[in-house]
This record gives structure tokens, sequence and C-alpha cells, in this order.
């Protein structure tokens, strides 16, 4: 559901009143010519624009696109999306009888236009959706006394809005301000305006204020709009007072105590959007506003029950009251309201039976109550008008079967009634539901067996901890978009389908805790997106599969507690596995070198057949016996010599080591102590003795950079030193080398920098990485002196576009990985061009995650200081040390302008950076090809450059809200890439056009503001 400013009067009609009203009140007509002449001269100063060019002096001006004459005089300018980039010229108001100004949706720059005094009829003004900046004139009570309409939204104003705005016209109807950069206060002057119809203030940064009590007075008012203003305090009690009042959002604010008894005695209200706010206490009981349509009220504290009036709303379209603490039953006759399409009663303490009649009298689309002490059955008619999307019911006491309307519910797409106590079998209709594509049953009491045929987009199915029976039906190859199934702990025999290994999409397959028998199939079709595999507590036999070795993106696989027998294949080896369990089979011989590795100790237990040259895995030792041959006489006597000579050369070296151990004894505190991550040819010898000035690359707050040669190997590793002058470390440096090791010893991407080991004593510590040849991009990009330091590489070579555009979808996909599909979700909260390091083929690679955090749950944001690096921090990182995942977003955005204009990313002022500066060129209404890096400008791939400097633009907004995810900035880098002139890279189908986001991305979020109240949990 979206929520769109509501404007208290329709333009277009405004407009026509307006200039009726106009024709018979003009005081003068002035001189069709005079008034051709300045359009002409308009036109001119406003040449970006396409929109007027054509305007000529052949034609009457009238008839000229944009402009709105009455009885041939100019009365209306109406250019929008029209690129016009210069300021307002003063001789627009020359035109006397302009009463109605529209410019939304353009790039004008500048302060804001007090040119516009001098419009002395102007009734409407619309100049939202530009560049504007500055703060709001104090004198803006100078603008025409007629106006009625002022609207300023999506600009970059800042400051206090001034009190004078509550000195405007006293027929002003609507003030719209909302989408800026406000950081200071608005007026209790506003409560003047009492002719007002329509206040929006909303997504600014005000400084945390109450909602002023003298808003009560604005009795006219409609439309009262302050989404995510930093408001604080209680609702003012006599918000009843506002009697015309129909549309109210004071969502994503501060705000508590209760909701005011008179707020639902209002008899024109029709929407309510308070979620995400601190309210506590009962909803009121007494409801008298009974056009309501829409109440929201979801992310609070509230209490008590479910006011029995809301069963009064006939027209009431959507409920949300989800993750308050709610209890007592949902009244019966909700379930009765002929209008309601949206449910949403998740996370609270509801008990009782969902009432009966859900389903039955409403076009229900949405429904959800999970998270409550529910119990009896899924109403029967829940999809009796046969368009319910969504059916969320887990986590509750229900009892009884699948209702069989949901077996005939063509409509549905999602269904989770996990976490019950449900039974019987799956209607037969639901498997084969043609939009279908979750599916969560399990932990229930659920029986049968699994059907041979699904629906086209049944993608997700989760049947856990069930009591279906039977076997895999050969069947499932068909189901072609099947991406996870889980089926752990069930009754399911018999072998696993060959058929089964044909699904192209799959990632996640559990089968773990079933009757599974027979061999494991040898011959895989199409499992290239396999991810995690499980299959233990079964009894299937027979060899491990070679073909599972060769599967590009598995990285957990369980097949513990079954009976496979024979040796391990080799090419498991060659696997990325963050998680490995074959234990308990009958395996035997050698275990891959590979798989020789501290992380993997527990991974072979219970096979007495299996040996390893590692004893850190807790097996036995694969030496095996000599055969005893018998030597001739002779050449024991020479070997005996030759042993006594050795004998007295050992003692003498003895000595010596002993003298030269008491000296090094001395310069090392205690012992090393090597933890590997992977399968290593080396040892911490190898590495302790270059840790000289000679070999240093790079250095840091916490220690210093070394690049250590592997003779035997003929390659290098970097290796990080951290240490402190104290005689142990520090306890800030302590937590960076625990994050480090932490994230980066179990996390596995190409993309992300490799942790090889970690060798540590009780003084420093010491993590090797592997080492990347091309060393960092902001060397690339910023300094000709390092660059030197690249072997091989002349100083004056710069990257070309396409490396810069492979390197952005790299450090990309790192942060889309860390951000997405870790769970939890990985923050790096130092994200910058000189962590982002480069291999000999330029791919990138995030590194230093010494100040990474790991969100554990929901809410952990918060730390107790500011991390990171001037000019990749976050403002509201800056201000209130949150920390999401929206943090590296904005460092990822800046790192995009680093890479398109080459700028540092501390250039600027001594308050401002690189995001700021890029900000006010496109205010200032510059060309992006005046900004971008001289060495790429003229390339052919221009288009691209553009739009990426776009989206370092959109990753930079202020509000974090604003800002696209990590997923949807890779998918835009892809698009480049996949649109550029030479690239030959087939586009992926899954992916979307996501070009849209680009444009106006801040602008285009405030007008089409997502419901955020009446998001779904799947």
């Amino acid at each position: 559901m979206s929520k769109k400013i509501i404007i208290s009067t329709p333009k277009i009609l405004f407009s026509i009143l307006t200039f009726l009203f106009y024709t018979f009140n003009a005081n003068s007509q002035p001189n069709s010519n005079q008034e051709n002449t300045i359009l002409l001269k308009l036109k001119q100063h406003w040449s970006s624009s396409p929109n007027i060019t054509s305007w000529n002096s052949s034609s009457n001006h009238c008839s000229w696109p944009g402009i709105i004459c009455t009885h041939n005089s100019v009365t209306g300018i109406q250019i929008y999306f029209g690129q016009i980039s210069e300021p307002l010229p003063p001789f627009i108001c020359d035109l006397k009888n302009l009463t109605f100004l529209d410019l939304n949706h353009n790039l004008i720059p500048g302060p804001f236009p007090t040119i516009l005094y001098n419009c002395s009829n102007l009734e409407f003004l619309d100049l939202s959706f530009n560049l504007m900046n500055g703060t709001l004139p104090d004198d803006i009570n100078r603008l025409s006394v007629n106006l009625q309409v002022l609207n300023l939204t999506s600009n970059n104003f800042t400051g206090d809005i001034p009190s004078t705005i509550g000195d405007l016209s006293d027929q002003l109807k609507e003030l719209a301000l909302a989408g800026n950069l406000f950081d200071g206060t608005f007026p209790i002057e506003i409560g003047n305006l009492l002719n007002l119809e329509s206040l929006v203030l909303s997504f600014n940064g005000f400084v945390p204020q109450e909602i002023p009590s003298s808003f009560s007075q604005l009795k006219k008012l409609r439309n009262f709009w302050m989404t995510e203003a930093n408001l604080v305090g209680e609702i003012p009690e006599n918000i009843g007072n506002m009697t015309s009042l129909e549309f109210l959002d004071l969502s994503l604010n501060g705000l508590s105590g209760n909701i005011p008894s008179g707020l639902f005695q209002i008899k024109n209200l029709t929407i309510v959007y308070l979620y995400n706010n601190r309210l506590s206490g009962e909803i009121p009981q007494s409801i008298m506003s009974l056009n309501l349509d829409v109440i929201d009220l979801c992310n609070n504290s509230l209490t008590g029950k479910i006011p029995e009036d809301f069963g009064k709303l006939t027209k009431l379209t959507g409920l949300s009251l989800f993750y308050n603490q709610l209890s007592g039953e949902i009244p019966l006759s909700i379930g009765k309201l002929p209008s309601l399409v949206t449910v949403k009663l998740f996370g609270n303490k509801l008990s009782g039976e969902i009432p009966p009649d859900f389903g039955r009298f409403s076009k229900l689309e949405d429904f959800q109550v999970s998270q409550n002490q529910l119990v009896g059955n899924i109403p029967k008619d829940i999809c009796n008008n046969k368009v319910l999307s969504k059916m969320i019911v887990f986590e509750n006491n229900l009892t009884g079967v699948l209702p069989d309307s949901l077996g005939n519910c063509e409509s549905l797409k999602s269904v989770r009634v996990e976490n019950n106590r449900l039974s019987g079998e799956i209607p037969g209709g639901l498997w084969t539901a043609e939009k279908l594509s979750t599916l969560w049953i399990n932990d229930n009491l659920f029986s049968g067996q699994l059907p041979d045929k699904v629906g086209s987009n049944l993608s997700s199915v989760d049947i856990r901890n069930n009591k279906f029976s039977g076997e895999l039906p050969t069947g499932m190859g068909s189901w072609y978009s099947l991406i996870v199934f889980r089926a752990s702990n069930n009754l399911i025999s018999g072998e696993i389908p060959q058929e089964l290994t044909v699904l192209p999409e799959l990632t996640e397959l559990l089968l773990d805790g079933n009757l599974l028998s027979g061999n494991f199939p040898s011959n895989i079709t199409s499992w290239k997106s396999l991810v995690t595999l499980s299959c233990s507590k079964n009894q299937i036999s027979g060899q491990i599969p070679t073909a599972l070795g060769l599967l590009p993106k598995l990285i957990v696989l369980d097949l513990s507690s079954n009976q496979f027998s024979g040796e391990i294949p080799t090419e498991l080896g060659k696997l990325i596995l963050t998680s490995l369990n074959l234990s308990s089979n009958r395996l035997s011989g050698k275990i891959p070198a590979q798989l020789e590795n501290a992380a993997f100790d527990k991974s072979f237990l219970n096979n007495p057949g299996l040996c390893a040259s590692n004893p850190s895995v807790g097996l036995s030792s694969c030496k095996g016996k000599k055969k005893s041959d018998k030597f001739p006489v002779e050449l024991v006597a020479v070997l005996g010599s030759v042993a006594a000579v050795v004998f007295l050369v050992a003692v003498l070296y003895s000595v010596f080591v002993l003298r030269s151990h008491r000296k090094r004894k001395q310069e090392l505190v205690s012992t090393w102590k090597q933890t590997s991550f992977h399968k290593l040819d080396f040892t911490e010898s190898d590495i302790l003795s270059y840790l000289t000035d000679n070999n240093t690359i790079g250095s840091g707050g916490s220690g210093q950079v070394y690049l250590v040669p592997l003779s035997r190997l003929g390659n290098h590793v970097a290796v990080k030193r951290i240490w402190s002058s104290n005689q142990r470390l520090d306890q800030k440096l302590e937590k960076e080398f625990l994050a480090e090791v932490q994230i980066l010893g179990t996390i596995r991407h190409s993309n992300i920098v490799k942790l090889l080991c970690c060798i540590s004593n009780e003084e420093s510590k010491l993590l090797v990485y592997e080492y990347m040849e091309n060393r960092s991009l902001d060397i690339w990009l910023h300094s000709k002196k390092k660059l030197n330091s690249v072997s091989g590489l002349a100083p004056d070579m710069v990257l070309e576009w396409p490396k810069r555009l492979q390197i952005a979808i790299g450090a990309a996909r790192g942060l889309c990985y860390m951000h997405h599909d870790c769970s939890p979700p990985i923050i790096h909260r130092d994200v910058k061009s000189s962590n982002i390091l480069l291999d000999s083929e330029f791919n990138a690679k995030i590194a230093d995650f010494g100040l990474a955090r790991i969100l554990l749950k929901p809410g952990d944001n918060t730390v107790t200081t500011v991390a990171g690096s001037f000019g990749y921090i976050a403002p509201e990182y800056a201000r209130k040390t949150r920390v999401t995942e929206k943090v590296d977003v904005y460092s990822f955005g800046v790192i995009l302008l680093e890479l398109v204009t080459r700028k540092e990313a501390n250039f600027g002022d001594e308050d401002s950076c690189l995001a700021d500066w890029a900000w006010r060129q496109l205010q200032k209404g510059h060309p992006i090809v005046d900004v971008l890096d001289e060495n790429i400008k003229k390339s052919r791939y221009l288009d691209e450059i553009c739009t990426v400097f776009k989206l370092g633009i959109f990753c930079t907004s202020t509000f974090p809200s604003s800002r696209p995810t990590m997923k949807e900035v890779l998918q835009i880098l892809l698009q480049c890439n996949n649109n550029s002139p030479t690239s030959g890279e087939k586009k992926d189908e899954t992916e979307h056009d996501v070009s849209p986001l680009l444009k106006n991305s801040r602008s285009e979020r405030i007008a089409e503001n997502e419901d955020d109240g009446f998001t779904s949990l799947i």
C-alpha cells in the first residue's frame, strides 16, 4: 500500500477556478506583444529546457506549451520535468497577471527566489523537486497576499523554518516543505495560518521538538503529514479540535504517551499513520470516526484490547497493529467488516480464536496474525472471495487442518503456518496454486506424501519437523522454480531420486533426520546454485559422489550419521567450505590435503578408517609401515662410523643452539601460536624472520603491514601486525583483532580478502592474508607517488573506465554478500578506497574488518563511539552512532564518487567533503561531465559513468531511508556493465530494470513513499 501526498485541492481544478476568478477581477490587461517579448526572453534565460524550444514569435504565445492564458493574457506558467537548470529571472514578475507558477521537478539551483515578492498577484507557487538550497528568508511573508499554495517539497533548504511563515497570506491553504534538509526548528506560528488545509513537513531532520498545541487551532486542516520529522513528546490532547482532519501521518518519530481519546472522535478522519513511535497505553475504545479507511499503529508499545468499536468501521480497508503488546481476543465484529483488505496483527499477545468470518464478507488479500497466542482453527472461508495473497499465521497454538478453501485459492503467493499444532494433509490444490511462491508449514503435525507436481512459481518450501512419509517423488525434477527445500525430521524413505539433481535454482536442500537409504546420486545434473546440502541422520550408503566436489557455490555440506564408505573424494578439498561434517560414517583412507585444517577438527569424527597427515584435525596419522631389509655387515659398519661423527657434530651444535636460544629467549616474550583457516604450506617461522622495516608496505593506527616472500612457493603473503607499546595489547586493539578473526575466519567470498591464518603471542598478533599485487584502490586513484611502489607500472598509469567499473562491481558484490547473505548481517563500518584491495587482474576485495560489527539481533544497532574515516562517515552515524547497513552504503557511494571524479573523500573545506561537493555541483546546475575525471570524461562510456555518478549521489543521501540497499546498488552497476559498448556478458535473467531508482531518487521516494507500516514479514 503506497502513501501519496494528499493535496487539498487538485491542481487542475484549482487553476481553472483561479483563472476564471481572475478573468473578472484583473485590474489591467498587459499588451499581448509585451508578454510575448517577456516569454521569449524567458526562453533565452532557460535555454537548457527542451520543453520550451517551440516557443517562437511566429505563433500566439497563449498556444505555447506550458503557458496558460485567460482572455489572451498570461495568467499561468506550468513547466514540470523541464530540465530547467537556471534560477528564476527577475523579469518573470513583469507578467502582471501571473497567478499560477508551477515549476516542479526541474533542476533550479540557488537560494529561495525572493524576486517572486514582486509577483503581487501570485496565488499558486510550486517549486518542489528542485535543487534550491540555503535557508528560507526571514521576510518570506513578503510573498503575495493572495498566495494560497506554497510547495517547496524536496529541495535542499537548511536551518530553521522562519517564524514569519506564519504571517503568510491568510488565504494560504497548502504549505508543503517535506523532504528538505532543515536541521533547526519549525515555528509554532504555523498555527496562525487558520485557513490552512494541508500541512506537509515530513522527512526533515529538525531538532527534537514537540507538536505545538497551537497546531490544534487549524480547524480547517484536512491533511497533516509529519513523517520522520524528529517529533518527540506527546500528541496534543486537543488534537480532536482539528475537526476537519482527514489524513494524519506522524509515523517514524519519537512520540510517546497515550493516543489522545479525541483523535478517533474526528468525524472525517480517514487515514491514521502513527507507526514506529513510542506510544503506550490503550487504544481509545470509543471510535466515532466512522469514515476510517486505514489505521496503522504498528511498532509501538500499546497495551490492552483491540477496541470493539473497530467493528463499526464499515469502510476500513487496512488494520495494522503489529509489534505492540496488545492482549485479549480479536473482536468477532472485525472479521465481518465488508471492506477489509489487509489485516496485520502479528507480534502481540492476542489470545482466543481467530474470528471465523475473516474472508467471508470482504475481499481479504493480506492476513497476518503470527506470533501471538491464538488457538482454534484457521477460518474456513479465509479465501472465500478468491483474492487472498498472503496468509501468515505462524507461531501460535492453532489446531485442526488447513481449510479446503486454500486448495482452491489461485491468488495465494505466501503461506506461513509454521510452529503451530496443525495436522492432516495439505490440500492438493494448494501445492499447485499457480502464484504460490512460499510455503512454510514446518513444526506442525502434517502428514501425507509430497506431490509430483507443484505450481510453477513455488520457490521456497519448508516442511521440517512434521510426519510426511513416502519417497521423494521423481516428479520433483519439474519443480523448476525451487530455490529452498527444507524437509528435515520427517519420515521420508527410499532413495534420493536422480531427478532432484536437475533443479538449477536450488540453493538450500535439507533432507536430514529422515529414513533415506541407498546410494547418493552419482551424477548431479544441475546443482550449479546449491549453497547448503544436509543429508545427515539417514541411512544413505555407498561412496560420497565425486560430483559434490564440483558444485561451484557449495559452502555447507553435512553428510554425517549415515553409512557412507570408501575414501573422501579429493574434489571435496577444492570447495570453499565454511562448514563440513562427515562424522559418524564408515569412511576410510587419507582425507584430502586441503581439508587438513583446524577449522575442520570435528568434521571427521567416528570414522575409524580415516587418517591424516596433520594431527590438528583429530585423526590418527597416515604413516605407513616400512618393510625391514637385511643390510650387509659392511654397510652397517660404515653407517656406524658416520653415526658417531654425526653424534659428535650434534653435541657441538647443541651447545651452540643452547647459547643462541638463551639470547633469543630474551627477545621473545612468549611462544608464538598459529591458528590456520586454510590449508597452508608455511609455518610461523617462515613469517617471523621477514618482519623487518625493509619489508614494510604500509602502516596504520594499529600497526604495520609487511610483504613476506614464501620462497618455496614463489609467491607472497601480506602480514598485518597488531601490537602495542604496552606489555599487552590494549583493549581497543584486542577488539579490532578479534573482530577481524571472528569475521574473516568464518566467511568465504571471492570479493572479500582471504585471511589465511593468525599468529599470536602476548605482545603482538599477526594476521596473514593473501597478497594483493595491485595493492589498494586509493593508490591508483589519488597518489602517483605511491603508484611507483607497485612494481612494473609507470607512475602516470591510470585506470581506464572498464577497470573502474569492474572494481566497483567487485566491491559491491563483497558488501552485498556481507549485508544480505550473511546471517546475521555484517556491517563493515570502515569502507574506503584504501580498504578496497586489488589482485593482479584488478578484481576488488574488501579488507580491514577491524571495525566491523555483526548485527546479532534486530535493533542491535548502536555503538558507543564513532569509528571510520572522515569523508566516508554517514551523517546519522556521526550524530547518533547508529549502525545499520546504510552506513556502508553511504561510504560505498563516496567510493563511487572517487572512481568517477578521482577526487579524495575529504575533498572540500574543513566542514565539507566529496559527497557534499558533488551535491553542490548538481545544485548549481553544473553538467555532470564537468565534474568527471579528465582521463575518462571523453570516453565512449560517458552515459554509464554519469549513471555511476548519480548512483554515488543516491548512496550518499542524507536520510538512510533514501539510500538504496547494496543489492540494489549491485543491480545498477551490473546493468551499467551489461550496457557497456564492449560488454559481451549475458544479462542475468533475475535482474530487474532498476534505472527508475536513479530518477530523482530522493524526491521520488518522498512523492511515492512506501507504506512502511504495511510491509509484510515475508
